[in-house]
């Protein structure tokens, strides 16, 4: 069993996709991908069965912004 440790994300770290902040971080088995929550729902269905393992930290969006930073 490999285990995965990963350090949490932060401002600095920007989807690979658009340049957003990113808050979810999908390690393959040749590398890793950032991706912004928009990006990360978009391109999900791609990315479950590759990743070796997935760091979601979209909950962060709703303590920083509220309700509805989700729904955007």
């Amino acid at each position: 069993m490999t285990t995965t440790t990963t350090s949490p994300l932060t401002a600095a770290d920007r989807c690979d996709s658009c340049g957003a902040q990113a808050y979810v971080r999908v390690v393959l088995a040749t590398g890793e991908l950032l991706f912004c929550a928009h990006h990360a729902r978009a391109h999900e269905s791609a990315f479950t069965d590759l990743a070796v393992h997935v760091q979601d930290e979209t909950d962060r969006l709703l303590e920083q912004h509220g309700a509805g930073a989700a729904t955007r």
